[in-house]
């Protein structure tokens, strides 16, 4: 049976979590309706973690405040899968079997998400995706697909980073950096039908290990074949690793990246030339004037009085995707009427509209896609401090 880490007990204690059942569901447990949350509580990325958690605490007192769903209040269990594409599994096994949870929401790891995919279309129990991109996730081909996303798709981002490139920085002939895992991969294949679309010429693809700490023999042979813009795929440390090799060379070249290091301490991990990095982002609380990010953002500092300015709040995309898909899940389980798996994966398609963090959704999923967001919620943005900002342009 899987444990909880002792570090991740406090941060989700630190975090307001619903519900940490170890052992025996109480009987009062048992008048709840539970939902699960697998992601990286421990480690590098233990930020968009607590950012997760957060967002979904938010939704969850909102939800229960109106009476919950069904006519129970929502609970949240959650388990720490360090990361780690196996322990994911074990976590979500028994999110499924033992705590009984009805949904369940995915983390910051594709790899991780990947390999719960099939348990979570195999047990029929929705599994929703809060953050991490992966195109396959979603699109994984089953012909009963209980999986859910509220977060960038790799194939819509990939799109969106040449675009990018071409508008802010002229690219003429990018090349790639890119983590080597199942990430990587999706974001490899969509980079360059991407370019394909644009008769434009890559200067190469350069793999990398999460524990790679010298990455200037890939980084120099992209130079020598002319690469005017980099677009790098990584979480946080593999990508401070990247700017920090990019320093030790003296290539001052654009990076544009996908989101990885919003995860967490990446200024910190990466120094000074981490605020050159521009990265994709599907909300910021910086700069945002709009009424529910205003209201959001009151619930969140009076919930946890840590939170003073928007800059404590990042990873903020962590906190709004999942606080958006608590919501939607839960109209899905209204509309089931039922807390059966199948009844709340059609629930998911019969939602109509939804006043989100993120936006105001209309039929947000349908049998043939089960992606929330578009290109047109993508945001640019930069680290400046710990605080992340969006770009103009």
């Amino acid at each position: 049976m899987f444990a909880l880490p002792r570090i991740s007990r406090r941060l989700l204690i630190a975090a307001g979590a619903t519900s940490l059942a170890l052992a025996a569901v109480p009987a009062w447990a048992q008048e709840t309706v539970k939902v699960g949350l697998v992601a990286a509580m421990s480690g590098q990325s233990a930020k968009s973690g607590e950012a997760i958690v957060r967002g979904l605490s938010l939704a969850i007192d909102d939800i229960n405040a109106k009476g919950g769903v069904l006519g129970k209040k929502v609970e949240l269990v959650v388990r720490d899968d360090e990361s780690n594409p196996a322990k994911g599994v074990i976590a979500a096994r028994e999110l499924v079997q033992r705590e009984k949870v009805v949904a369940y929401f995915g983390g910051i790891d594709t790899p991780v998400s990947m390999a719960i995919v099939p348990f979570a279309n195999q047990s029929k129990v929705p599994f929703i995706g809060v953050w991490a991109a992966g195109t396959p996730i979603t699109r994984n081909g089953a012909a009963e697909n209980y999986v859910f996303r509220v977060s960038a798709v790799d194939a819509l981002v990939d799109v969106a980073l040449v675009d990018y490139a071409v508008k802010k920085y002229a690219a003429k002939k990018p090349g790639m950096i890119l983590i080597n895992n199942p990430w990587g991969e999706s974001n490899e294949a969509g980079l360059k039908a991407a370019l394909a679309t644009k008769n434009m010429p890559n200067a190469g693809v350069e793999k990398f290990e999460t524990g790679d700490v010298d990455l200037v023999p890939q980084l120099t042979r992209l130079k020598d074949a002319g690469a005017d813009t980099l677009f790098m795929v990584a979480n946080v440390a593999p990508s401070a690793q990247v700017v920090k090799s990019l320093d030790r060379m003296g290539w001052n070249v654009p990076v544009v990246s996908h989101w990885g290091p919003a995860g967490g301490r990446f200024t910190e991990l990466a120094g000074p030339s981490a605020e050159k990095v521009h990265f994709i982002q599907t909300f910021s609380f910086s700069g945002n004037t709009s009424p529910k990010a205003a209201t959001v953002f009151e619930a969140l500092k009076a919930k946890y009085p840590q939170i003073k300015s928007a800059a404590d709040v990042t990873p903020a995309v962590g906190i709004a995707n999942a606080y958006d898909a608590m919501h939607l899940t839960a109209l899905a389980i209204a509309k089931a009427g039922s807390t059966d798996g199948t009844k709340i994966r059609d629930g998911f398609y019969e939602i109509g509209g939804y006043d989100g963090l993120i936006k105001t959704y209309s039929k947000p999923f349908t049998k043939d896609n089960h992606d929330a967001l578009s290109p047109s919620d993508y945001i640019f943005t930069y680290f400046k401090g710990d605080e992340i900002l969006p770009l103009t342009n």
